[in-house]
């Protein structure tokens, strides 16, 4: 619970005097019934009015001072909660960026998204019960046993027998119930994928007709979360009823004392009602001790899994000592191979291969062949598992992490616009751009008729570029990675929307950019100009030359070239 503690350290303050007004509270709560006591034993016994309208007073008094004491409890606990949750919720945020792709992928974003709703909620509740109740539950039941035994030490031993049968059966459900609600937070992981995997492809699920399937999985996984919460229901629902059941065996036993205590005249019937108010007291209390245990428990199993992630590494700034960059060579792999955390078999196989500054270099391949993962290699997004990755002749694991993603700009193969206009998303490349650097690149890009339908750079984007074609968002991403100015550009296959005049209008425009541009793509025709072609199959480099030296070398290029019409075929 490390960063939950340091996030409460700045609302040290409230943490501290939300419990100090609950015990001022219970201390009112546990007077009234000595107060109560008094009014029967004197005022009513003897018949004494002003006895009774003084006590009655005090009664108010009290019950006035309570309130206030519970309502700046109340202000003091939600103050540090809201806040202690909001910077856990910035903590993990934070966290997210600075994860490894790989964390990433183990994380899942399902279960990212109910870390930062669901269960930092559920420490957010667990922290406002535990500063209200923690400590006014505890010192209300053992305090309401203290003054039974000033009321009468027989029967203050009903309350010394009850207390730990009570405090039994709580411990008893939450040991039980705590690894209960952890599986709960599991079971929601999977119903957060199924939604958020239905409402991204809605348009794919109904275009194959497959809401029936999809409704059958979310069911599923749906009875799996239902079926987890009521087993965890079924011993919280014990709490109840056996607090319930003890406190009435006390009550029937002190009423048993308390009788024949008065018959010996050993007590007065106003002590009686005091002691049946203590156990009332008790009994209402220890209802709130089961809440609060069902609440505690769920924010404990939902803070463990934050920290779980929270304790995740994150990415170096770098790995290997700096090293001097420099040399006409801009990217070299040295017999580098890659293996996906959990994925079996190598993704890429003994690449090696060199590309000079100002080059163009196609990567081509089918589906599969690791051409993405290739590429990703270059801004470090995943770390070579044997072999180097050179830029400017210095292993990217020795320039730092900032510098390194400063000289690449990758358009990735997923386009994602972000919710805004056209001049925000394009800034993303450099906040500092002009508005002439701005035209220039979405010039460069084939993007200056998205910028004439939408309006110009103000145009309004919705999410996710939902308002524009696959083609559109294509060029604006690339247009974004231009305003950068990167010393490499990875085009990873971002022009698969594009037709075919509008993608030979682009490479050509792309020609006369100064940068190492790596194209990555299916089609032959959109890397045939490259100065070099990379040939992957099955992660491994099944040929390596320009357009005719693989057309005379490559059997896998010719299958390629010849299946999309290549002139050559």
């Amino acid at each position: 619970m490390k960063n939950l503690w340091e996030a409460l350290k700045k609302y040290r303050k409230e943490a501290i005097l939300s419990p100090l007004f609950k015990l001022f509270e219970a201390c009112m709560e546990l007077v009234v019934p000595l107060v109560v006591s008094h009014i029967v034993n004197v005022g009513i016994a003897t018949g004494d009015r002003q006895y009774i309208v003084y006590g009655m007073l005090v009664l108010v008094a009290f019950g006035a001072a309570g309130l206030v004491f519970a309502l700046i409890a109340q202000y003091f606990a939600a103050k540090a909660a809201v806040g202690t949750s909001a910077e856990l919720r910035s903590r993990l945020f934070t966290k997210l960026q600075r994860l490894s792709f790989e964390d990433i992928d183990a994380v899942g974003t399902s279960q990212m998204i109910t870390l930062m709703t669901s269960d930092i909620l559920q420490v957010q509740a667990g922290i406002n019960h535990t500063l209200r109740l923690l400590l006014r539950s505890p010192i209300i039941v053992f305090g309401a046993a203290v003054m039974a035994f000033t009321v009468d030490v027989y029967a203050g031993l009903v309350f010394l027998i009850l207390i730990p049968l009570l405090t039994v059966v709580i411990v008893s459900v939450m040991a039980v119930t705590t690894p209960l609600y952890k599986k709960v937070q599991e079971k929601l992981d999977g119903v957060n994928l199924s939604v958020r995997e239905n409402l991204q492809g809605v348009r794919v699920i109904r275009a194959f007709c497959r809401e029936k399937g999809e409704l059958a999985t979310f069911d599923s996984r749906n009875d799996d979360l239902r079926a987890a919460q009521k087993r965890a229901g079924r011993f919280s629902a014990v709490t109840n009823p056996l607090t319930f059941c003890f406190v009435n065996l006390a009550v029937i036993l002190l009423v048993f004392v308390g009788g024949v205590r008065v018959s010996l005249g050993a007590l007065e019937q106003g002590d009686v009602i005091a002691l049946y108010f203590y156990i009332s007291i008790i009994l209402t209390e220890l209802v709130k001790l089961a809440n609060f245990i069902y609440i505690v428990a769920k924010a404990v199993s939902s803070e463990h899994r934050i920290e779980n992630v929270l304790a995740l590494g994150e990415e170096p700034e770098r790995f290997l000592p700096a090293e001097e960059e420099g040399g006409e060579v801009a990217v070299e792999f040295d017999h580098v191979s890659f293996t996906y955390r959990g994925g079996g078999a190598p993704s890429l196989s003994d690449i090696h291969f060199s590309v000079k500054k100002g080059e163009t270099v196609g990567i081509l391949g089918g589906t599969g062949a690791g051409k993405s993962t290739l590429v990703g290699l270059i801004p470090r997004f995943y770390r070579a598992g044997e072999g180097r990755v050179r830029v400017n002749g210095a292993d990217v694991g020795a320039i730092s992490k900032e510098e390194l993603r400063h000289k690449v700009a990758i358009v990735p193969q997923k386009t994602l616009i972000f919710r805004g206009t056209i001049r925000s998303n394009l800034l993303w490349g450099n906040g500092d751009a002009t508005e002439e650097e701005l035209l220039a690149a979405a010039r460069l890009a084939q993007a200056e008729d998205v910028l004439d339908a939408k309006g110009g750079l103000d145009g309004e984007l919705a999410q996710e570029g939902k308002n524009l074609s696959g083609g559109q968002r294509q060029r604006l991403s690339i247009a974004r990675a231009l305003v950068r100015k990167p010393e490499i550009l990875i085009l990873d296959d971002s022009s698969s929307a594009l037709d075919y005049a509008t993608d030979a209008r682009l490479r050509t425009a792309l020609k006369n950019l100064d940068c190492t541009t790596f194209i990555v793509s299916q089609r032959t025709a959109s890397v045939r100009h490259a100065d070099k072609i990379v040939v992957l199959e099955e992660g491994k480099i099944a040929g390596l030359g320009t357009h005719e030296e693989l057309l005379r070398n490559c059997s896998l290029y010719r299958e390629i070239d010849a299946s999309q019409g290549g002139n050559e075929a």
